[in-house]
């Protein structure tokens, strides 16, 4: 698990000037849980963690504020999730794409478009997230495993993995289901711990590295990629980017 921290980093630190983007993506997210259930973070339990993954990615409090202020004026953008997949230009790479659209049509036309671009190839669903997994992933500095391991068996967490990167980078995978109640644990652990990283994520189960051409044209896709609106996530297999 702890090559997924380090390839997120690397993406994040060549991402890290569109900001927008990742305002756009964590109020999307917050406005649909906002509009679908209880606005107040204090009786929706996924609204609060929307919000906490949010803050975690220093989205400002005004944009969290402005989502959920939408989602309780009642009209607004009717968003559907959709997951697309794909195969880079040779050399093995994958790609997983989450996408939340108010139109499937342009969506799909914008991602064949960046695929076309890059000679890469859309999969059918299936066709490359079985071989990724889905996880809570939590990324903190803490280096006692065994503090932390027991404080999560004690509040009922199913935990994948705990491990410690460059000898002070904890990264902590739960079942998806179990990231709100991981994150609890670890806050009564350990008070006023900061999250480098809380999220859903999918988790590759073997990385790859290319060279040359495919990796001028997968480094192509995902840029084309991230600047489609619709995108929520990226997620993909090469460790070398």
């Amino acid at each position: 698990m702890g090559r997924h921290f380090e390839v997120r980093a690397a993406s994040m630190a060549k991402t890290a000037a569109a900001k927008a983007k990742v305002y756009s993506k964590h109020s999307k997210e917050i406005y649909i849980v906002a509009k679908n259930g209880e606005p107040d973070p204090e009786m929706n339990a996924a609204l609060k963690l929307c919000i906490d993954k949010a803050k975690a990615n220093q989205v400002p409090a005004e944009v969290i504020k402005r989502a959920i202020e939408k989602a309780k004026g009642g009209a607004g953008e009717d968003y559907t999730s959709a997951t697309y997949e794909g195969f880079g230009s040779g050399g093995g790479a994958t790609i997983v794409i989450d996408c939340l659209t108010d139109n499937n049509n342009r969506t799909i036309a914008d991602l064949r478009g960046a695929f076309n671009k890059s000679k890469a190839k859309i999969g059918v669903s299936g066709s490359v997230s079985f071989n990724y997994d889905s996880v809570g992933m939590l990324v903190i500095k803490f280096t006692d495993e065994d503090a932390m391991l027991e404080a999560l068996l004690m509040a009922d967490v199913d935990v994948k993995d705990v491990s410690v990167n460059d000898g002070e980078h904890m990264e902590i995978s739960v079942s998806p289901q179990d990231l709100h109640k991981a994150k609890v644990a670890i806050d009564e652990l350990i008070p006023d711990v900061t999250y480098e990283v809380l999220e859903q994520t999918m988790v590759t189960n073997d990385y790859v590295s290319i060279e040359g051409l495919d990796k001028e044209l997968f480094e192509r896709l995902l840029s084309l990629v991230e600047d489609i609106d619709d995108v929520q996530n990226v997620y993909h297999n090469v460790e070398n980017l």
